[in-house]
């Protein structure tokens, strides 16, 4: 039996290559969830006028990889501190989220949350927002599987977005 797993991390398109190279994890679509505009374009979510974070949604068997395995590796994606985006992506669909989908999700992130703020890794307070699940619209198919579609450009972006150097300043080395 799968469940998912939804989380905005900025671009959508960093979020999945981290997620999609573990064996339990049987798909990782980029979308767009937590607006009001149902079908959204992604021209719409940028105009930042439907409500929606850009995020992903992981289909994964918990009995081959857990969700607090799934937090663990969505807190080293992010600046967790940012509210108003994420690197050079900046408004409202680029804010990080974790969307759970179930009380006991939602117990577990929090407690992960709180782990991470006790840890005093940052000198700011943690951003990141805990929300319940909403309607999930996959993103255009020209998103899905970017880094694999496009990797030269994923890496530029990555990298010239300042998440990578983020990461292994303060995560250190993440080989995503």
């Amino acid at each position: 039996m799968t469940e998912k797993a939804t989380f905005a991390g900025g671009c959508f398109w960093c979020m999945v290559k981290p997620f999609d190279q573990y064996e339990g994890i049987e798909s990782v679509i980029s979308g767009y969830t937590g607006g009001y505009t149902e079908h959204p374009t992604y021209e719409e979510v940028c105009s930042e006028t439907t409500g929606h974070f850009e995020a992903v949604q992981i289909v994964y068997d918990p009995t081959v990889f857990t969700y607090e395995k799934l937090l663990e590796i969505f807190w080293l994606q992010i600046d967790p501190t940012d509210p108003g985006g994420q690197f050079f992506d900046r408004g409202d669909s680029y804010r990080t989220a974790i969307f759970y989908h179930s009380d006991e999700q939602r117990k577990l992130a929090e407690e992960s949350k709180k782990l991470l703020e006790k840890s005093r890794k940052f000198p700011t307070s943690i951003a990141t927002q805990i929300l319940p699940a909403k309607s999930f619209y996959p993103a255009e198919e020209y998103h899905q599987d970017y880094y694999k579609k496009n990797p030269l450009h994923y890496a530029r972006y990555r990298k010239g977005s300042g998440r990578e150097s983020f990461i292994n300043l303060h995560w250190g080395q993440n080989d995503e």
